[in-house]
């Protein structure tokens, strides 16, 4: 019998898998983090939480798990999510990303696990043809790694409707995630760090100078345009979704963003003005994969799951500033 406060969090040693571990834990849950340390960090797991290391492609290390905690519910953060490196070395993200989904869905239905809140990405919209993106815009992306999760969105589909009574999922499709947590402690991590954010403020450290990739995009100045969701007001969303399958929404999209767009000069210029500090920068060649511009509409999370983001484009730097300079 599975006991509805425990929650299987595949991938929460990572960025955003630690941020909703320690809300499943003030939240009264029971997570269980389930992480191969590929990219999670053991010290980003809370000593109140239980951390099993397993990786998911091996069904068994999952199984094992799932049948010692008996957990209610799967969240899915383990990926691999760099999408200029999926153009590079797609087998991986296919292996990685769709063939270890497959292998967790199987075990969870030979341990009838029943439920599973799914990250999924903006770029399975690859260049939206209308801004802000909806969920019911077509799905067409251009790189490996937003296939990789279109295609796990795919199987989940068919899933549930292979086995309706068995089987329920809530895909969140994220745009941007950026910050760190407010009372500091877990935050963005690595030396092969992609995201904007934390390397705009790390050339404003000093450390290096950051690459903006193509200033000729058509965008008004001609850099690619973004929408910027906070980490905890993602990982609020999570726990909203979470709490959606007992009134009865199941199989279903959201988005998740601030349904605002700002170029990469700009974000350059907010953090300067964040910071006090200039972002030494250099514009080098487009990167293979990225669209010019992604906006969300979140008006769908916000109507059924009751979704209101907190926190601003200067809170998310805020954070993210404490956090670089810890």
């Amino acid at each position: 019998m599975s006991d509805k406060k425990v929650i299987f969090v595949a991938g929460g040693a990572g960025y955003i898998g630690s941020h909703m571990t320690r809300l499943l834990l003030e939240e009264g849950f029971k997570p269980i983090v389930f992480d191969n340390l590929s990219t999670g960090f053991r010290e980003f797991v809370p000593k109140e939480a239980r951390f099993v290391r397993g990786d998911l492609r091996r069904e068994r290390d999952i199984e094992n798990a799932l049948e010692r905690y008996r957990p209610s519910a799967v969240m899915h953060f383990a990926a691999a999510l760099v999408v200029p490196e999926s153009v590079s070395d797609p087998l991986k993200y296919y292996e990685n990303n769709v063939a270890a989904a497959i292998t967790l869905l199987r075990a969870m239905r030979r341990q009838k696990v029943k439920r599973i809140i799914f990250s999924s990405t903006a770029a399975v919209y690859g260049e939206p043809q209308r801004i802000p993106v909806r969920e019911d815009n077509p799905a067409c992306p251009v790189n490996p790694y937003g296939r990789s999760k279109l295609m796990i969105e795919a199987i989940l589909k068919d899933t549930a409707y292979a086995y309706p009574e068995d089987f329920r999922y809530i895909s969140l499709r994220y745009f941007n995630v950026a910050g760190a947590h407010p009372a500091g402690g877990i935050g963005q991590k690595g030396p092969q760090i992609t995201h904007l954010i934390p390397n705009i403020l790390r050339a404003a450290m000093g450390s290096k100078k950051l690459t903006v990739f193509g200033k000729d995009w058509p965008t008004p100045d001609g850099t690619c345009i973004r929408d910027y969701i906070h980490v905890v007001d993602l990982c609020q969303a999570h726990l909203l979704a979470l709490k959606a399958f007992d009134r009865g929404v199941n199989n279903e999209i959201f988005n998740l963003g601030s349904s605002k767009g700002f170029s990469v000069k700009a974000m350059i210029r907010a953090v300067e003005q964040v910071t006090g500090k200039k972002v030494p920068h250099r514009y080098g060649p487009r990167r293979p994969g990225d669209p010019a511009r992604l906006i969300a509409s979140s008006k769908k999370a916000r109507e059924i799951l009751g979704w209101r983001p907190r926190y601003g484009l200067d809170e998310i730097i805020e954070t993210a500033w404490q956090w670089e300079n810890r």
